[in-house]
């Protein structure tokens, strides 16, 4: 088993659910507040951890309740949190998430010491990058900080792999550094400035013309496209469950993807297995409390083995 270093951000999840999201100007009734912890870069390291990974994660919390309580929660996890980070004037990152009867959910992200995540402060990343094989970033943290990863990465031949989340433009420079880049369709257009609704194929290519070896492009309910440079591009359909909150959903999809792969696992058969731990997530409320572990996976594999379209 290859070792897994992710680097990114830690929030408290504020999560309301509503029947239909509040119009501009609108006030709707919710029907529930639940606080969870969350985080893209939490989310996924975890998420790799319950998958079989050895995981090291290096985030920025804030000196506050909420903080000690997300590192208390990582470690009981087992996750390596030795590198982790205390910012000493931000608070620890919150979300605040809206699900609504479909399952489908709005989020606003309050960086908090998220912002703090900078390589200079980051003393032992030289030694956190050299201990690991696969190294898995995201967007809520600075983008610089990703692309000095990434360099450095690149220099010790690490592979990097970027979940391009949230959904902004990137330096080309980081683009060329990525081994697999990881978008949904608003991520893929934001970056490519083509529409991905009506040009998906397109908007992947272009992302392989601009540097990434390999892109995964996921389509919710449509499943996802890949591609690299031996297969072209190819389509996988999804799994077909009933979603209750689909939040963490893409995280535990890259979390449970560089676990496969770090098990070796050839290609198309660890983005299914990717796609499964996805599929079981978006069935429970919640970010951390939703991502499944190993057994619970290959449990749901053996028994949907085919997978089809909704």
């Amino acid at each position: 088993m290859k070792k897994v270093l992710v680097v990114g951000s830690s929030n408290r999840d504020l999560i309301v659910t509503v029947n239909d999201f509040p119009r501009p100007g609108e006030s709707v009734m919710g029907k529930s507040f639940l606080q969870m912890m969350g985080g893209k870069g939490g989310n996924q390291a975890i998420a790799a951890k319950r998958a079989g990974a050895e995981v090291l994660f290096i985030s920025c919390i804030g000196k506050d309740e909420n903080g000690t309580a997300i590192k208390q929660n990582y470690q009981s996890e087992g996750l390596d949190v030795s590198c982790m980070l205390v910012s000493t004037d931000k608070p620890t990152g919150v979300a605040l998430i809206t699900v609504d009867r479909h399952g489908e959910n709005n989020i606003v992200i309050i960086g908090g010491a998220n912002e703090d995540l900078l390589p200079e402060k980051m003393m032992d990343l030289d030694m956190a990058i050299e201990k690991s094989d696969i190294i898995l970033l995201q967007l809520e943290i600075p983008v610089l900080t990703n692309l000095e990863i990434s360099r450095r990465a690149k220099k010790s031949h690490k592979k990097v792999v970027l979940n391009a989340a949230p959904a902004m433009t990137i330096p080309q420079e980081l683009l060329a550094l990525v081994d697999i880049l990881i978008v949904n369709e608003t991520e893929a257009e934001a970056i490519s400035g083509i529409k991905v609704k009506n040009y998906p194929e397109k908007a992947v290519q272009h992302l392989m013309a601009n540097g990434a070896d390999q892109v995964v492009l996921t389509l919710g309910k449509k499943g996802l496209l890949y591609a690299t440079d031996s297969t072209g591009i190819a389509h996988l359909p999804a799994y077909e469950v009933d979603s209750v909150d689909s939040t963490a959903a893409g995280d535990t999809f890259c979390g449970a993807l560089v676990a496969a792969l770090g098990r070796n696992m050839a290609w198309k058969d660890a983005l299914k297995y990717s796609m499964a731990a996805a599929a079981i997530s978006v069935q429970k409320m919640g970010a951390q409390p939703s991502i499944p572990n190993r057994t619970q996976v290959e449990a749901f594999l053996s028994q949907n083995s085919l997978i089809h379209n909704p």
